[in-house]
């Protein structure tokens, strides 16, 4: 009897702790645009699903390729998503909906030189993941490696004194079901109910080369991490077992990074060139074969980096849409 109340007493202590993780989760970490995204995907089939950086987040817009091709998309990009988080959140799609027809893959080489950083980007596509067998492969493969307080206090990385004051208004949204995109809006960006996040024009006079610089991920051949590679082939393989048609894609940079990068620029071209071909999937290059598809000049862009204004994310959108169909009515 003395030991059975002595493990009730523990039961109780660990469901107290875990409602209280539960209830500081709920009203400290924030509403984010994956939030929305992941809802999306879960709970609404698309013929179209576009994935991989924040360069196909800004460039890229589902309802402009939706008008050339039909396909109705929704756009999955995120900055610091890397090939074993498009491969979960395309596994969790075809688990919750019927599988898309097509998947845009946005390669940005520099992510394929890098390991998964720590902090809030490891954990902002698990955490919004709904129970499933998706969500258990993901974190055996990937969160179970990472320090033990993202999984246990995820809204540690986020600014509490911030989070604090939003307190109420975030356990309202997550209560209420609220997936408003009006509170994904800022002075610099909007998100869009596609997915696609709307960068507002700058005045590209005022940009400072050198730090945009300084935010290029540069890639070189002997850097290239295996299991990001490896994830990307598995995506690849997954597409085909589902007959699902792939897609490699990388958007246009601005003319003078890619000049400041030539070297890098060209290696990188060179290696996914070949990896694709081998694989047996197209690329659509815009700074090689397609470079003349779309401008490159600075005017274009918010930055050295590669992300679009608003406007022409629109314009290269319906460019990217003639490409596909063309490609697809050639047969080729």
């Amino acid at each position: 009897m003395h030991n059975f109340k002595r493990f009730a007493k523990i039961v109780l202590v660990l469901l107290v702790c875990v409602l209280l993780l539960r209830g500081l989760d709920l009203a400290l970490y924030p509403c984010t645009f994956m939030r929305n995204d992941v809802h999306a995907i879960t709970t609404e089939h698309f013929d179209e699903l576009i994935v991989g950086t924040s360069h196909g987040k800004m460039n890229i817009v589902p309802d402009v390729l939706e008008q050339t091709t039909g396909l109705k998309g929704h756009n999955v990009c995120v900055g610091s998503e890397y090939p074993v988080d498009v491969y979960h959140l395309l596994m969790l799609a075809c688990e919750k909906q019927q599988a898309p027809k097509r998947v845009i893959y946005e390669i940005s080489p520099g992510y394929f030189v890098q390991e998964k950083e720590e902090g809030n980007n490891y954990l902002l596509f698990y955490h919004e993941f709904p129970l499933s067998k998706a969500k258990l492969s993901y974190f055996k493969t990937s969160i179970a490696k990472c320090n033990f307080r993202t999984v246990l206090f995820p809204w540690y990385e986020y600014s509490l004194s911030y989070e604090l004051g939003r307190a109420g208004k975030t356990l309202s949204q997550k209560l209420g079901g609220d997936y408003d995109v009006a509170s994904l809006k800022s002075e610099t960006q909007e998100y869009h109910e596609d997915g696609w996040i709307q960068r507002n024009a700058v005045h590209t006079e005022n940009l400072d080369p050198e730090k945009g610089f300084a935010e290029v991920r540069e890639f070189a051949t002997e850097n290239v991490i295996a299991s990001n590679m490896e994830y990307l082939q598995k995506t690849i393989r997954f597409c085909k077992d589902n007959g699902i048609e792939f897609v490699a894609v990388t958007t246009p940079v601005p003319q003078p990074t890619l000049l400041n990068f030539e070297s890098s620029y060209r290696e990188a071209w060179g290696y996914f060139d070949e990896f694709f071909a081998e694989e047996g999937v197209p690329y659509v290059n815009f700074n090689a074969q397609y470079y003349n598809a779309f401008p490159h000049k600075i005017q274009y862009f918010t930055d050295y980096d590669g992300h679009m204004n608003g406007k022409a994310a629109q314009d290269f959108s319906a460019v990217l849409a003639d490409i596909l169909t063309n490609y697809l009515n050639k047969g080729e």
